[in-house]
């Protein structure tokens, strides 16, 4: 008989039909009248109750003599029955096993019991934990955020655009690269300055897996006008946080002729759609996690959608900081005008002082990348000076303009997105696209640009305004499901001394 899935069994009203279901046990409850079993087989958090008289026939090819007592926590099964109404609150349906059929067992050994673990227990079974409701729903919203992004681009214009894992070049300038090689490790070539010669690798240079494929996707963005890529990325940082893979996926849209203020409309648009398609097509899984992860999760997306995003000038929320700081808050990390803002100062502005998210915009050159589009001087001065902090100003109050000092130094046309519990969750910028001033970045920051050249070559050959982004899609799954480890929402996370699975 053909198979139905457990979420149509759950929708089907069609009472005395014979259904064919198939999954994994949750719960066997057994008594001298009859077992019921909870069947899982992925497609719902919800589980099928599975009624089964003593007398029913137990078959299996991995066992011998068959029985009811043989399906524990764990076991597959297949199950054929009769569909009918079920007459316990808060399942509209249940199955009446006429047959049952054993595909594979569980013995008392198997991890995940349905006594709770610990998710670091979790994690070191991560080849079962898959099966777990909380990892079954993170990973079903794992796949609608993904089709959510897919849409959102293809409704909006934008060409899929695949660049390349394997890069010559250091998007970020930070050095933290997984090589990639062919060379024997236990025998290598090198120059009489200690330097290992390259010519006899599989690429005939130094090359990497890449961090970032914004570059690459700003050559698709002056020829198609807007493009997104969505795939792998890897930064081999020495981190052990609950915010840091060395291996995560990453969304990078990159447009031509679009300027700050359309990068931040973008941006916010963006991540607004990917929200409500999570509680238009989530409703059960949010539910789930809301009772057992977060019981604020739902609340809060919802919340996401109600206002508009702060537009907040660097120089703005430094002062807003160091305002706290006088007041009285404590911070474990500096918080002066220069500073790269850490999760407490972003999280702060978002939770505490604006209580909805953020776009900081207009950071110091200094602690941004080399491509991004600086402020001139004069036109960076008065736009702080008279700057108003757009769409942010807590619940009563006017909106703020900023009335301090000039900021200390230039500034680069960033827009990084802050969200509660996550702090930066997107970051853009409007990049240079003056060759002479990209030039200049380069050389002061002491770069090298034999391997940039196509890159600048773009700067030479009809060069154009543009911007782009990058959002982390596993801060974006944090954010949905309200989990507190971004190792708890990668099927198997890559992290220091640790790729198993």
């Amino acid at each position: 008989m053909k198979r139905t899935t457990i979420i149509d069994v759950l929708k089907s009203t069609e009472y005395g039909k014979d259904v064919c279901v198939k999954g994994w046990v949750r719960t066997h409850r057994s008594s001298k009248a009859v077992d019921f079993i909870a069947l899982n087989d992925g497609s719902t958090i919800k589980n099928v109750q599975i009624v089964v008289d003593p007398s029913c026939p137990v078959s299996s090819d991995c066992v011998a003599a068959p029985s009811l007592k043989d399906i524990t926590t764990g076991s597959c099964i297949a199950v054929t029955g009769i569909l009918v109404e079920s007459p316990a609150a808060g399942q509209p349906s249940e199955v009446q096993a006429k047959e049952i059929e054993i595909y594979g067992l569980c013995d008392n050994t198997y991890p995940m019991q349905k006594k709770g673990q610990s998710f670091e227990v979790m994690r070191k079974n991560a080849h079962m934990r898959l099966r777990t409701n909380t990892f079954g729903a993170v990973m079903r919203i794992r796949h609608n955020m993904a089709m959510a992004i897919h849409t959102y681009f293809h409704e909006h214009g934008f060409f899929y655009f695949h660049t390349p894992l394997i890069t010559a070049s250091d998007c970020e300038g930070a050095g933290n690269m997984f090589q990639v090689t062919t060379k024997n490790l236990y025998d290598l070539k090198k120059d009489e300055q200690g330097k290992i010669i390259y010519d006899d690798d599989f690429f005939g240079e130094q090359t990497s897996l890449t961090v970032s494929g914004q570059l690459e996707g700003e050559l698709g963005a002056t020829a198609l006008g807007a493009i997104y890529t969505f795939g792998p990325t890897f930064r081999a940082e020495n981190s052990n946080t609950p915010r840091h893979l060395a291996e995560f996926w990453m969304i990078e849209p990159e447009v031509a002729f679009l300027d700050q203020e359309g990068l931040m409309d973008l941006e916010e648009d963006f991540i607004k759609y990917c929200v409500r398609w999570a509680l238009d097509n989530c409703k059960d899984d949010l539910e789930f996690l809301n009772k057992m992860i977060d019981k604020t999760l739902i609340e809060r997306l919802e919340g996401v959608l109600k206002e508009s995003f702060v537009r907040l000038p660097y120089t703005k929320g430094i002062e807003i900081l160091q305002q706290a700081i006088k007041d009285g808050h404590q911070f474990e990390f500096p918080c002066n005008w220069g500073d790269d803002l850490a999760s407490e100062h972003e999280r702060y502005l978002v939770e505490q002082h604006f209580k909805k998210p953020v776009i900081m915009t207009d950071y110091p050159a200094a602690i941004k990348a080399f491509y991004m589009k600086q402020n001139a001087a004069a036109d960076g001065a008065a736009s702080t000076a008279a700057s108003t902090v757009s769409g942010g100003s807590p619940a009563g109050t006017p909106s703020i303009g900023y009335q301090g000092a000039v900021a200390p130094g230039p500034t680069m046309q960033g827009t990084d997105v802050l969200f509660p519990q996550i702090g930066e969750i997107i970051g853009g910028s409007v990049r240079e696209e003056s060759y002479d001033k990209l030039m200049a970045e380069i050389n002061k920051r002491g770069m090298e640009t034999d391997k940039l050249w196509w890159y600048l070559d773009t700067r030479r050959w009809g060069s154009c305004p543009h911007a782009g982004f990058g959002l982390g899609f596993e801060r974006l799954i944090l954010f949905v499901t309200g989990m507190q480890n971004i190792r708890d929402v990668i099927p198997f996370p890559r992290t220091p001394k640790s790729a198993e699975f």
